[in-house]
């Protein structure tokens, strides 16, 4: 008896896109599953044909082959044309052959199975934080979309008293074995089951609010205890608080990457802040006491006498603090000199001594000019 097309046992057209050809899987999958047909040889039979059908079709390189040479593609007493032109029943090239092999050999096939417990997704998030709240540490409330088990149905999907049976079509594996005939051998596959998704069991059911997928989006605030002394760039790992386990499975960690916003004063270098600071003339002559800014406020400090431009100076523990620990970096003020631009007689006479007192020459336009105004006049 010839083969029924693979499109009219799924019922859908030769353009079918990949969702469409899934979705009719599933629909037929679950209206001719032996659990719901139990003894019926006519639904047993007729869910053969789907999986078969849907093995093809959802198979770039099988599918093509069939549009091409129909059943023929993968018929092993077919001519070699019936390979299209070089193919192996149902295997794209020798690439596909030798991920055979790597099961264990012509016969060999991958045991792990799916339907144990799985780590839920890690989730990450940005947050956005001031300078002073990476130096003294902070705590932050966020909101975090994600999926949770569902606590109607406890995670299973099944309606509240009711429980998802074994999967008929892999026997509660959640996957199937699938056999290839070429002419070098019998190769043997696995793949995750088409029916069950590969949770080994089937939902009759539903659960009203996860619609049978055991799971819920969900958006829960956390408190992030940011430590103090983190800086741009670094990383918080919140474990357990990404997304919820399958099957029972250990629920995913939560990564938030931290953003640090400049200041408009501090510049940051590991644990040490910079800044640039101008003095007046007299206290980098004289020396003498100023008022540095820092975190904490401002603190008093003595300028030595003869304070070059461009000296630094260091303030102890005055940066900011190291990550679980107590001490903390330091504070380099880079220091200029402020001149004035403008000075009265007074201060002109007073500057005029002291640069004749240290042998300095100086010019005195202000006086240079009176002098012309003064021989204008006469």
């Amino acid at each position: 008896m010839a083969k029924a097309d693979y499109y009219e046992t799924l019922g859908i057209n030769k353009d079918a896109t990949d969702a469409e050809i899934k979705g009719a899987f599933r629909k037929a999958a679950k209206e001719y599953h032996p659990d719901l047909h139990p003894g019926d040889k006519t639904a047993e039979q007729k869910f053969k044909e789907i999986n078969e059908a849907y093995e093809v079709l959802s198979d770039e390189k099988k599918r093509a082959q069939y549009d091409q040479f129909g059943h023929a593609a993968f018929d092993p007493s077919a001519s070699a044309g019936g390979y299209g032109g070089g193919g192996f029943s149902g295997f794209g090239g020798f690439e596909d052959i030798f991920s055979a092999f790597t099961g264990g050999g012509f016969s060999g096939f991958s045991q792990q199975q799916h339907t144990g417990p799985a780590r839920g997704r890690d989730l990450r998030y940005n947050l956005s934080i001031s300078f002073e709240d990476a130096a003294f540490g902070v705590k932050k409330e966020i909101l975090i979309p994600r999926e949770e088990n569902c606590a109607t149905c406890g995670g299973t999907g099944a309606k509240p008293g009711t429980q998802p049976i074994k999967c008929n079509a892999c026997g509660g594996s959640g996957q199937v074995r699938v056999q290839q005939n070429t002419m070098f051998g019998s190769f043997a596959t696995v793949r995750t089951c088409d029916a069950c998704g590969g949770s080994g069991k089937i939902v009759q059911e539903a659960c009203a609010d996860c619609k049978g997928r055991g799971r819920v989006n969900r958006s829960k605030r956390i408190v992030v205890n940011v430590p103090a002394g983190i800086d741009n760039g670094q990383t918080l790992n919140m474990r357990g608080e990404g997304e919820a386990g399958l099957r029972g499975g250990t629920a995913g960690d939560l990564y938030i990457s931290i953003t640090v916003k400049p200041h408009k004063l501090f510049t940051r270098r590991g644990n040490d802040l910079y800044l640039d600071m101008n003095i007046p003339m007299t206290v980098a002559v004289m020396g003498g006491e100023i008022q540095v800014p820092t975190l904490n406020g401002s603190v008093k400090y003595t300028v030595p006498e003869g304070t070059q431009p461009g000296t630094t100076f260091r303030l102890k523990e005055q940066g900011v603090a190291r990550l679980n620990s107590n001490s903390k970096g330091d504070l380099l003020v880079h220091t200029d000199v402020s001149i004035p631009k403008r000075l009265n007689d007074e201060q002109r006479d007073l500057v005029k001594k002291l640069a004749d007192s240290l042998g300095d020459k100086v010019s005195d336009a202000r006086a240079a000019r009176k002098n012309i105004f003064n021989k204008a006049k006469q």
